[in-house]
């Protein structure tokens, strides 16, 4: 029953924000009475807590995942790989990436550790990419050039509805355009060097025209 309501919970933070979403909300979602969710998670401050904190394992374990596969090889080859990975959890959990830009623009009274690991994980992904050496600081512009990388995924996954109207696009499209779309322009970012383009013929016209 707990863990039922934490993803129920991750949901509805996921889609209202911290102020948005209410108790009674999640306990209806959940099927329970409110009642019920104050016994096992006590106030909503609380659970939002806990679903920050369970958020936050999930991406350490992501780039855990991420790092075994991409280890040693060349960092265009690794933004491939890594771009594949992480935009496919994030569509499968939209929640972490609406949370994660609700907090950039939304001010809360709410403590959250969440903050405490943001920078963490940005200095993990330099150093996976290469961009820093194993046990030395990151420097400002390796980590703002991350969060920049970070946020063009974020935006992609959390304005996935408006993104696809304006696109007339069904989610099978969407998504593996989004993927292709964010190695066009991140990977020459940190590499100089283009992706291969799609197999495509019509596609693969569309990308020489915006290259010149």
């Amino acid at each position: 029953m707990k863990a039922r309501i934490l993803a129920v919970a991750r949901r509805v933070f996921g889609q209202y924000g911290y102020h948005g979403a209410t108790t009674r909300i999640i306990a209806k979602e959940a099927g329970i009475d409110i009642s019920t969710l104050y016994y096992h998670w006590g106030e909503k401050g609380d659970l939002f807590e806990a679903v920050i904190f369970d958020m936050t394992e999930d991406m350490r374990q992501l780039l855990r995942r991420v790092e075994k596969v991409i280890h040693g090889r060349p960092l265009a080859e690794r933004m491939d790989i890594s771009i594949d990975m992480c935009t496919t959890y994030f569509f499968e959990h939209p929640e972490i990436s609406n949370l994660i830009l609700w907090r950039y623009f939304h001010k809360t009274r709410e403590e959250m550790t969440w903050d405490e690991r943001v920078p963490e994980f940005i200095s993990d992904i330099a150093r996976s990419m290469g961009l820093s050496a194993p046990g030395e600081p990151v420097s400002t512009r390796v980590k703002i050039r991350i969060l920049a990388m970070m946020n063009s995924i974020h935006n992609f996954i959390s304005g996935e509805h408006f993104f696809r109207h304006t696109l007339g696009l069904e989610r099978d499209e969407y998504i593996p355009l989004a993927k292709e779309t964010l190695k066009f322009a991140l990977i020459p970012a940190f590499t100089g060097r283009f992706p291969d383009p799609p197999h495509s013929s019509e596609t693969r016209g569309d990308l020489v025209e915006i290259t010149r």
